[in-house]
């Protein structure tokens, strides 16, 4: 079994999602949750990781190759000289990890503590302060004998 990316039509991932696994396919169709200001309140909204793409896990000589164009939603199969694209394991595993850290991540509240991971400040510990901006957070750590307040991209904290 092997991963290849699909790519959807324009709004219709979900769709191709499920009609795709309605037929036993097995299915990757990874997404995130961001945080966009609107009207000045924070909204969470559940986004694609790779908007107009899912991934699909099937055998080279599985007879369903013949249905996946015509399965509603999806537009084509990306492929490189008119050969399929496959994709790793190990890529796939990958982004399924890193979804993982990035939902922990999303669980993070003001007054938690929790620890830098890369930077100048790695491996020190820190209290997680806010956001700043979408992809930044706001932390407190002891540094030169005061608590400083200290503004790092959000894939440094680890809860």
């Amino acid at each position: 079994m092997t991963w290849y990316a699909l790519q959807h039509k324009p709004s219709q991932g979900d769709r191709a999602l499920e009609h795709l696994q309605n037929q036993g396919i097995i299915c990757f169709y990874p997404k995130i949750s961001v945080e966009k200001i609107k009207a000045g309140k924070r909204a969470k909204k559940l986004e694609p990781l790779f908007p107009g793409y899912l991934f699909v896990n099937l055998k080279k000589t599985d007879p369903i190759w013949s249905k996946l164009r015509s399965t509603r939603g999806v537009l084509r199969v990306v492929s490189f000289a008119h050969k399929p694209a496959t994709i790793g394991d190990e890529v796939i595993q990958h982004i399924k990890d890193s979804l993982l850290i990035v939902a922990e991540q999303g669980d993070i509240k003001s007054g938690q503590p929790v620890g830098l991971n890369e930077g100048p400040f790695q491996g020190l510990n820190a209290i997680f302060q806010g956001y700043d901006g979408e992809e930044r957070a706001i932390v407190l750590i002891g540094f030169l004998q005061k608590q400083q307040s200290i503004s790092v991209p959000l894939s440094v904290i680890r809860p």
